[in-house]
């Protein structure tokens, strides 16, 4: 009755691509007459038949009554569709746990699609308490039948021991299974893994041949990090058409990084010929995306006017958007457009509020702002403690400017208790920077012996040094 049944759904095939209506109408019958008569395979074949519309209105209620008698009896195939069909809600209300009950069923007949669908929801808890143990259970039973995707997301779970403990030669045999496949995840996982010798011992070849398989098959990621290995000859001889040829095809695919790097060459002319148009077109579709790094060369393009007509509002904009997000250098710029109303209105609060969150990430010209803002009361509430505080964190990362005014506050005593060792430390690191005022406030120092051993000799070319940077009062004092 099988082999019969096999003519006959082949024949409906042929007979409905040849146009012959009243045969196809014929072997129809027959079909429907065997599935009435409770063979589960014309029950299967007859729910195709309505699923899909194949001479027939397509009917997903008569699929799902057809693939449920099916079911019922066992047919695995007819399982594996009514369980689709109710995990998508295609036709019919949404139901999870019949789709569980039925990919269960099918699943537990070998069903490898059933077996990957079943981890798949285990894993993210989808209509069903999460069970990770399950979901590697279901998982493996599918790799087993060389799922791909059951691989891919098996090795996922070992790399990342979520649900396993943690076996990365284990992951790298699944997702080795899986790319030789074809499956571009894996292959983009396993080119990473290479590059960065993540568990195995680091292969740039076999990077890069891997991130090619992925890359040809359309993996944005794969795509930019293998265009980004031409870019910069790593690993393979520099070739900057490639580059941007990889780069292209995955800022057309919107990958944020590939837009931004796309931007630089193109603003550049790095292995092309300058392109203005081009360079702000991909730094504006990644800045679009959130892109901080685009937001920030986007908004000083905007504020330079390079590549574009000047537009402040739009600098601004752009470098609210990067600085809200954290990226340090649109903070201090957005920063300093505010203290000094670059083509904007001044606003000291704002550039204090952006100086403070570029400081607060240990920048230290923003830091030595900050400090004279508290220093003078500038856009803020004097204070003399703050002061200090943010001229000791610029001056310990070698800022000039804070050493000298640092420096000043403790050789006075302004605003701070005074401390002659302090003086004399801070004025000598910024002296032995090339600050004139530094070098002649220790020359000053030395020759009175104030906070330091008198040094005569010492002072005298502490005078020189600044006279020869220009600094008058130093020069009176060496022609005394």
């Amino acid at each position: 009755m099988k082999k019969i049944l096999s003519s006959i759904i082949n024949t409906l095939k042929k007979t409905l691509s040849s146009g012959d209506q009243e045969k196809y109408e014929k072997e129809f019958d027959i079909c429907t007459q065997e599935a009435m008569n409770g063979d589960s395979d014309a029950q299967f074949n007859l729910g195709n038949v309505y699923y899909n519309g194949e001479g027939v209105k397509q009917n997903i209620i008569k699929a799902v009554d057809w693939f449920t008698k099916a079911a019922e009896q066992g047919h695995s195939s007819a399982q594996y569709n009514l369980a689709l069909i109710y995990d998508n809600g295609e036709g019919i209300e949404q139901d999870k746990i019949k789709a569980i009950n039925w990919y269960t069923k099918a699943a537990e007949q070998g069903i490898s699609s059933a077996q990957y669908n079943l981890g798949f929801m285990y894993n993210n808890g989808d209509g069903i308490e999460q069970d990770k143990q399950k979901a590697v259970y279901w998982y493996t039973k599918a790799a087993e039948h060389d799922h791909i995707n059951a691989q891919y997301n098996l090795a996922l779970m070992y790399d990342e021991g979520d649900g396993v403990e943690q076996d990365i030669q284990k992951a790298i045999e699944l997702y080795t299974k899986s790319a030789e496949l074809g499956q571009s995840d894996a292959q983009y996982n396993l080119a990473v893994i290479y590059d960065e010798g993540d568990g195995v011992e680091q292969d740039k070849q076999k990077a890069i041949y891997w991130y090619t398989k992925a890359a040809e098959q359309g993996n944005p990621e794969a795509q930019y990090n293998l265009a980004f290995k031409y870019d910069e000859g790593d690993g393979i001889k520099q070739d900057k058409l490639k580059a941007i040829f990889w780069y292209t095809k995955s800022a057309e695919q919107g990958y944020f990084r590939a837009q931004n790097n796309l931007g630089f060459i193109y603003g550049h002319g790095e292995g092309v010929e300058p392109d203005n148009q081009k360079s702000v077109y991909w730094y504006t579709k990644a800045a679009e995306q959130g892109a901080s790094e685009a937001q920030f060369n986007l908004a000083i393009r905007y504020h330079k006017g390079e590549d574009v007509k000047p537009d402040n509002q739009k600098a601004v904009y752009w470098f609210t958007q990067a600085a809200e997000q954290g990226y340090l250098n649109a903070q201090f710029h957005l920063a300093l457009m505010y203290y000094y109303g670059e083509g904007i209105k001044i606003d000291k609060e704002k550039a204090a509020f952006w100086f403070i969150k570029a400081s607060e990430q240990d920048y230290s010209d923003a830091q030595s702002i900050l400090a004279l803002m508290y220093f003078n009361g500038d856009g803020v509430e004097m204070d003399k403690k703050k002061a200090e505080y943010w001229y000791t964190k610029a001056a310990e990362q070698g800022d000039l400017t804070a050493q000298h005014n640092l420096a000043a506050m403790y050789d006075s005593g302004d605003g701070v208790e005074i401390d002659k060792k302090k003086a004399v430390y801070w004025f000598t690191e910024a002296a032995a920077q090339g600050n004139p005022y530094s070098q002649y406030n220790l020359a000053v120092m030395y020759n009175e012996g104030d906070g330091v051993e008198q040094n005569k000799s010492l002072a005298k070319e502490y005078f020189k040094q600044s006279c020869y940077l220009g600094f008058e009062l130093a020069c009176e004092e060496l022609r005394k």
